[in-house]
């Protein structure tokens, strides 16, 4: 089995937007250097890492998935381009309750642990608010909480092992 990086997009990977507001196109995104140094880290320690991003602007008629597919390649290139190399990204678009995939529910995990073979205590989640710590813990997944770049606090949940890096 593998260990795995997942990363929460908006608020982990590039800048969050304003609440209410949607990063629908390149020129709205803002990396954070952060990021890719931790991206670049756990993969030089071999794990994998996979994007598990709500993208319900969608759902709203804000984006197609088209744009939203032509963003995450231009995110995937830009990453790969800084030796910061993505595995896999899932995203959810659909509206709240409607699906099992829209974080805090762990549709996208177990697609990603079914897919990739993934040993979920002993990988890392990282993300920026209350839906990814409770995927996190819903999963059995250690959890690093961020803000801008900065890691503000971590947790590990029953099922998950202590997490050793």
């Amino acid at each position: 089995m593998k260990r795995c990086l997942f990363l929460d997009r908006d608020g982990v990977i590039n800048a969050a937007p304003p609440k209410g507001e949607y990063i629908r196109h390149w020129d709205e995104f803002r990396l954070l250097p952060e990021a890719v140094s931790w991206i670049r880290l756990f993969k030089a320690a071999g794990y994998l890492a996979i994007v598990i991003t709500n993208q319900r602007g969608i759902a709203l008629g804000r984006m197609s998935e088209a744009d939203l597919a032509a963003l995450h390649k231009r995110m995937c290139a830009e990453l790969a381009g800084q030796g910061a190399g993505l595995d896999d990204v899932y995203y959810c678009p659909h509206a709240e309750n409607a699906c099992d995939c829209r974080k805090p529910e762990p549709g996208m995990i177990w697609a990603a642990q079914r897919k990739w073979d993934i040993e979920l205590a002993a990988s890392l989640l990282i993300g920026d608010g209350e839906r990814d710590r409770l995927l996190a813990e819903r999963c059995g997944i250690p959890f690093v909480l961020v803000q801008d770049g900065r890691v503000l606090e971590t947790a590990v949940f029953p099922g998950s092992s202590t997490w050793q890096g």
